[in-house]
């Protein structure tokens, strides 16, 4: 058990360092079964101490930290009318909640390393967790209050950050649906039967300026140039070029086969559903592995064309294998696709690529927001920065 009064482990000055069990309670309500949960209510239910369902029914009416029991660490803040699943820790605090939440969220993997202990599925061990988990705060109530105020507007930042780029997955969702499915005329417009002729194809009604091909037709395959290398080997030959697998750039090394453009579709280790990313498009030189298949569109084919419409299609049909999905190349080459004029294949892509170039914008914000939250939580909640200032300021 850790010595919570180490002389070597400081505090800040106006700082205290206690054990968990002096500045929470625990809720005593029996919690709900979670077969209980409607889904239909309008309370929230933690179970696995995170929001996943609803019940009509609550527990509780204030400030709570949820903490999972089984498995690894997940916590949880959440104010207001609530209720939770026995696989859910639920904690009041006596100091600053969004404080605790915070400290607590900055310790998760320590936790699951430490308290979570078992034969098989590892549970938290409560007591142990209560009695010798470390807690060091301010004294200050204001001071709580102004290191969860920032940490909380940054998180707030995150979260909107996340609703944004969800909100533009869906919007690319539904235009690859209109524009692989029925085409952009041109004048930028989606066709419509009511305004365009269309006409059935064994991928059902399609504009009647398309064909449907299969993809073996109109590609060249380059698998028999791809060398896997095994990463202890990998680790002697460091460098910047992409070292590429089924699901995307795995390393990077010192050296490379293939230098261009070429579309990389999984062949095993990748996800094959609808609006996966079973394919990807490189345009630079890299090196790969065998469980990706390296191929480029011919004259006809558009790369960019070919990748969206991979990612758009469901393709678990030509999934051969029962252990391990493998997408071989014989049913690779098998695969319908319609094929536009190249004109249009090309204003398609272009428009998808657009609204990627915005996604992954939104998530380097993300990755720049969450490494903001990082530093912030080490300065804050150390006590190495203080927000003194910032208090007398107000």
């Amino acid at each position: 058990m850790n010595n919570i009064n180490n002389k070597n482990m400081k505090v800040p000055e106006g700082w205290k360092r206690v054990r968990l069990g002096e500045v929470v309670t625990e809720n005593s309500k029996s919690p709900f079964k979670v077969e209980e949960a409607d889904n239909e209510g309008r309370y929230p239910f933690f179970t696995s101490g995170e929001e996943i369902l609803k019940h009509s029914k609550f527990l509780i009416d204030d400030e709570n930290i949820f903490i999972s029991t089984g498995g690894t660490a997940y916590v949880k803040y959440y104010n207001g009318k609530s209720s939770y699943s026995a696989d859910t820790y639920s904690l009041k605090s006596k100091i600053n909640t969004l404080y605790l939440y915070h400290f607590i969220y900055r310790k998760l993997n320590h936790i699951t390393l430490r308290y979570f202990i078992g034969s098989g599925l590892e549970h938290l061990q409560k007591q142990d967790f209560k009695n010798s988990f470390e807690v060091i705060f301010p004294i200050d109530p204001n001071e709580q209050q102004k290191i969860a105020e920032i940490l909380e507007t940054v998180d707030r930042a995150i979260e909107k950050t996340d609703k944004i780029i969800e909100k533009y997955k869906r919007i690319k969702q539904g235009l690859m649906h209109d524009l692989l499915k029925k085409g952009i005329d041109e004048n930028g417009k989606i066709r419509s039967e009511k305004t365009h002729k269309f006409k059935n194809s064994p991928l059902g009604r399609i504009p009647e300026e398309w064909e449907v091909v299969r993809l073996g037709e109109v590609i060249e395959i380059f698998d028999n140039k791809r060398i896997p290398l095994d990463g202890e080997y990998r680790s002697t030959i460091k460098g910047d070029i992409p070292y590429c697998g089924a699901t995307g750039v795995i390393d990077f090394i010192n050296d490379f086969i293939f230098d261009g453009e070429y579309v990389l579709i999984a062949e095993d280790g990748g996800k094959f559903q609808q609006f996966e990313k079973t394919a990807y498009i490189m345009n630079v030189k890299f090196w790969a592995n065998n469980h990706v298949h390296i191929v480029r569109g011919k004259s006809n084919l558009c790369n960019l064309f070919m990748m969206y419409f991979i990612n758009f299609k469901d393709i678990s049909y030509y999934i051969s294998g029962s252990t391990r999905e493998k997408l071989n190349q014989q049913l690779l080459k098998s695969i319908p696709i319609p094929l536009p004029p190249l004109p249009e294949q090309q204003r398609i892509a272009e428009i998808l690529s657009q609204i990627d170039n915005t996604i992954e914008k939104e998530e380097a914000y993300k990755q720049k927001l969450d490494r903001i939250k990082k530093g912030l939580m080490e300065d804050l909640l150390t006590g190495r920065v203080r927000v003194n200032k910032l208090i007398k300021e107000e």
